[in-house]
């Protein structure tokens, strides 16, 4: 089977030997993006990577700042755990409806627009939770996460400016940036609602988010992109016609479809996961904290070290085959554990498997499209995760009910078996 990059080439000769192409599209190929860099002892870092990079992480404190600290302002409020479930289902939603949207944008606009786009969201989602003191105001409060899609700006800027091969390794990065975000986040949020209030917590959220836009005017150049495209009326930033050819373009349809079928079990893990650690594992908050921290942390060492390492030495569909095969006896293990100490062994093969995964699929996916079109390919990879996340607590809600804690890896090595059996075949050499 080809590769993804000879897929991606093929198209990009079909479409610039299709004279009716230039009539929808005028193509200009720009010089290399050439950022400074800066010197760190022997190390040369771009300063746009190294500032998205240091937003990447402003934005996942931010982020986890408020996700933590949100259970709580709810209760305060008096809402009850159903109407908190419908308003997690709307954040996942509203996400899922920008996120292709927000590709599309950045495309279109360029990396500084998209970033500053996405923060300016962010903080105003945060303003308008930390001035929350009804149901009604909680829930509009959601309503601007439609293009809080900082982690996909970040995504399109490095894919932009970096090398094709690379371009695995890079995204992995991206997520150990992110990660130490998530360990700060809920700390920082804690502290602050401990010694001021929940809605202080968001306020600083908020601060935070209006920080990076500052960040991203200073050091994002207002396009990264190597080809620029001028797009004709009605081929706009709304154009579900050309989003949804991005989705059929030769290999996007398939990738999306592993993405789903890999994607849901550990979805719903996920969303039952505190649930689970109360009533199954009879954890206390303070235990259950040190088991997400580790979970995190073995999420940065895979993704910043691991898969950098894993790319030079194998292809991305060797990587995405075996990945798969790791998870399909991952989640048969979890169907059997039953103390924390099982749990954390197991975790480990089930985060590689995840993590390499999950970035190979988003690399392979920039790969089936154009340059020009990159952000809005991540931004259909972005939706399927959201889709997920908007259907998981349900599902996850019904099978911890009615089958228990082994369920989920019951349905994780049924899903998964299916996948490896579907990726061996159409990936055989």
């Amino acid at each position: 089977m080809e590769t993804w990059s000879q897929a991606k080439r093929k198209r990009l000769s079909k479409m610039v030997g299709d004279d009716t192409e230039a009539e929808t599209s005028e193509k200009s190929i720009a010089s290399p993006h050439h950022a400074s860099e800066i010197r760190i002892g022997k190390w040369k870092i771009n300063k746009v990577i190294l500032s998205t990079h240091f937003n990447i992480f402003l934005y996942a404190t931010c982020f986890w700042i408020q996700i933590g600290t949100l259970p709580y302002l709810t209760k305060k409020l008096g809402v009850d755990p159903v109407f908190f479930g419908y308003l997690q289902t709307t954040f996942a939603v509203v996400q899922l409806c920008g996120g292709p949207v927000f590709g599309r944008f950045g495309d279109m606009f360029g990396g500084r627009a998209a970033m500053a786009l996405a923060f300016a969201s962010a903080s105003a989602s945060y303003l308008v939770l930390g001035l929350a003191n009804t149901f009604f105001l909680l829930f509009l409060s959601r309503l601007p996460s439609i293009f809080m899609h900082a982690m996909q700006g970040g995504q399109m800027i490095v894919t932009d400016l970096g090398e094709e091969g690379q371009r695995a390794d890079a995204l992995g990065k991206l997520g150990l940036s992110y990660g130490v975000g998530m360990v700060l986040g809920p700390f920082i949020g804690g502290l602050v609602t401990k010694y001021f209030s929940e809605q202080t917590a968001a306020f600083v959220a908020c601060t935070g988010s209006l920080l990076s836009i500052g960040i991203v005017w200073a050091f994002v150049p207002q396009r990264t992109k190597k080809i620029q495209v001028k797009e004709t009326s009605g081929s706009g930033v709304f154009n579900v016609k050309k989003i949804l050819s991005l989705a059929m373009a030769p290999g996007a349809t398939f990738l999306l479809f592993i993405r789903m079928l890999a994607g849901l079990p550990i979805g719903v893990f996920q969303s039952m996961f505190s649930v689970v650690a109360l009533e199954t594992f009879k954890l206390p908050a303070e235990q259950n904290g040190y088991l997400l921290s580790y979970v995190g942390i073995l999420t940065m060492i895979v993704q910043g070290l691991g898969i950098g390492f894993v790319t030079k030495k194998y292809s991305e569909n060797d990587i995405l085959k075996w990945s798969s095969f790791l998870l399909v006896w991952s989640y048969l293990a979890l169907a059997f554990v039953t103390d924390v100490f099982q749990l954390c062994v197991v975790m480990a093969p089930l985060v590689v498997g995840l993590a390499s995964s999950n970035i190979v699929v988003s690399s392979a996916l920039t790969k089936t499209v154009s340059d020009e079109d990159t952000g809005a390919m991540l931004g259909l990879n972005m939706a399927v995760n959201s889709l997920i996340r908007s259907i998981s607590p349900t599902v996850g809600g019904y099978l911890l009910k009615a089958y228990g804690f082994q369920s989920f890896g019951y349905l994780g090595f049924i899903m998964l078996t299916i996948s490896t059996i579907i990726l061996f075949i159409k990936l055989r050499q």
